[in-house]
């Protein structure tokens, strides 16, 4: 019991540390692939060492010792022959070990910047980069990486070696882009970082609506990157409506796990914690002075609901505000799909019907959900209750998801009363 206890505590220390360590590790040996693996080996010292001689008061920096003290042997074992490492070449021969050690060290949050813009490289595909950054950053296993999408353990495991060689093959440096590229490249983080928010708040498959290890890390590296690049609004503004939509998880399902939706939640149950750090990430954002991005924009319709006490005091004009801004900032058929919620809240179901009929016809949403559970929904508020029983079907044949299947089908059972 003595030794699951305490290998308990040293995965809890390896989850914490392992991103600083492997980001420091990738900055001396300039390949991800390996400094993974020169992690990996000091957490299994430690696995040997610490249930013997106990967790020493400073277990990451012991790790990172270790870690350290591996490289430094790597690259003599290697003879740094290669010509990428001559730099550290002249800076051995010229230095005292620990002073080397210091200065290839550099800031550990340099360095995990440096890491996450690495992991969330473009020639990666998303769900490479998903999976690469909760490994790397997240410390992950690949079976919780495979248990959190309920993918096959060794599908995860070749879509994270893949990456690395992607990567390696590639040529991408261990950098932050140069202003040229930065934008670009801060675009594909936020992007990995919101999908993998996505897919925990609403899992696409399974018996379950939510997967809190998802959001969970998505929100860690969210505030971690907006503690590492403090004046970029759309990180902010990313923060604030992963908090925000977050505060809400004990609402959106009852004690049987089936979904209650937004307009039905006990709005007590909703995190005033997390909506108030929500509000303080969105202030940042707009106090930067930049005109809102598509995450700023989504985060302030966030703010409007969890501004009000009850449904009947939601701002839906402000709301229908904000998702026209949404249009063209980041235009969508999502985004647009929507607006259309917003405009039937302000002028009628049909208002909102029209809109969601001209998105029949795009290719983007042919087998997405919502858009038949939106147009059933507006059906029914139109008294057209045999055209929502079908919409409501069809929705229902199209998730994967056990809870919102069960939810589109008594919606459907509903509109035959």
């Amino acid at each position: 019991m003595k030794d699951f206890s305490i290998h308990q505590r040293i995965e809890a220390v390896w989850k914490k540390e392992s991103a600083k360590i492997i980001a420091v590790l990738a900055r001396i040996v300039r390949d991800i692939g390996v400094a993974e693996d020169l992690a990996q080996d000091s957490l299994v010292i430690a696995l040997e060492v610490w249930p013997v001689s106990g967790i020493p008061n400073n277990p990451g920096a012991w790790l990172m010792t270790v870690a350290k003290r591996k490289a430094i042997d790597l690259l003599r074992r290697k003879k740094l022959l290669d010509q990428k490492y001559e730099h550290m070449t002249y800076e051995m021969n010229t230095l005292h070990e620990p002073d080397w050690m210091d200065a290839i060290e550099e800031d550990i949050g340099d360095n995990l910047l440096r890491l996450i813009f690495m992991t969330c490289d473009p020639v990666l595909s998303k769900n490479a980069r998903v999976a690469l950054t909760l490994r790397l950053l997240g410390g992950l296993t690949t079976e919780e990486i495979a248990n959190a999408f309920l993918v096959n353990e060794t599908t995860i495991a070749q879509r994270i070696v893949r990456a690395k060689r992607t990567l390696a093959a590639a040529n991408v440096s261990f950098e932050v882009p140069r202003k040229a590229a930065f934008t670009e490249r801060l675009s594909s983080v936020l992007e990995v970082i919101y999908l993998m928010f996505n897919e925990g708040y609403s899992a696409s498959s399974g018996d379950k609506l939510i997967r809190t290890n998802l959001c969970e890390e998505a929100l860690r590296i969210g505030r971690l990157l907006a503690e590492l690049i403090p004046k970029e609004p759309e990180v902010h503004g990313l923060v604030a409506l992963m908090e925000i939509q977050a505060s809400r998880f004990k609402a959106r399902t009852n004690n049987k796990g089936e979904i209650v939706l937004l307009m039905d939640q006990n709005r007590s149950l909703w995190n005033q914690e997390q909506i108030n750090r929500g509000f303080s990430s969105l202030k940042k954002a707009e106090d930067l002075g930049v005109t809102l991005g598509m995450y700023g924009l989504q985060a302030s319709i966030a703010a409007c609901h969890a501004n009000a006490s009850s449904p009947k005091e939601t701002d839906w004009e402000r709301i229908s505000a904000l998702y026209d801004a949404l249009v063209e900032v980041a235009p969508s058929p999502v985004v647009e799909l929507n607006r259309a919620v917003a405009i039937s809240k302000v002028y009628g179901p049909e208002a909102g019907l029209e809109i969601v009929d001209s998105l029949l016809l795009d290719s983007a949403l042919k087998n997405y959900h919502f858009l038949q559970s939106v147009k059933g929904n507006f059906l029914l508020q139109l008294g057209r209750k045999k055209e929502a029983f079908d919409e409501f079907q069809r929705a229902a044949s199209l998730t994967h998801n056990v809870q919102e299947k069960k939810l589109l089908l008594k919606q459907a059972e509903d509109c035959m009363e």
